[in-house]
């Protein structure tokens, strides 16, 4: 995560930020509470970034033809360009990784980071959801 955010921070983008511009780019127009859900932070942290986005024109917010309260977020053209080629930068790391590894060797990597990550986000759900003095 460390050198995906080095790389990032050449583009002036946080990694919830890089997030938030993919999954627009995936899912097209997205309101804060979905993104704020994809990206596992609060709907406060959520708007936020939306509202830094928003100032660098990265993304534009619009009224929800269905919802009078909730904001509907898409890419702007700038942030569709920042995004292609921080996407680019990103790439190359990840390519670098997959190959300094056998492609069992990376297959193998890659299950057991699955597997690590769906415990911790076990044991965080199950740590949150305990009273305090795990009573």
């Amino acid at each position: 995560m460390a050198h995906h955010e080095a790389v990032l921070r050449g583009y002036g983008l946080t990694m919830t930020q890089y997030t938030v511009l993919l999954l627009l780019t995936r899912e097209g127009g997205l309101s804060g509470a979905q993104l704020a859900r994809h990206c596992g932070v609060t709907q406060q942290s959520m708007s936020s970034v939306l509202s830094t986005l928003e100032s660098k024109g990265l993304i534009r917010r619009e009224p929800s033809p269905v919802h009078a309260k909730v904001q509907i977020t898409s890419l702007t053209d700038d942030g569709r360009t920042v995004l292609d080629r921080a996407y680019q930068e990103v790439n190359v790391l990840e390519r670098a990784l997959a190959e300094a590894f056998t492609s069992a060797e990376y297959t193998a990597l890659c299950t057991l980071l699955e597997r690590a990550t769906a415990v911790l986000v076990q044991q965080t759900g199950t740590a949150s959801a305990a009273p305090p003095g795990g009573k």
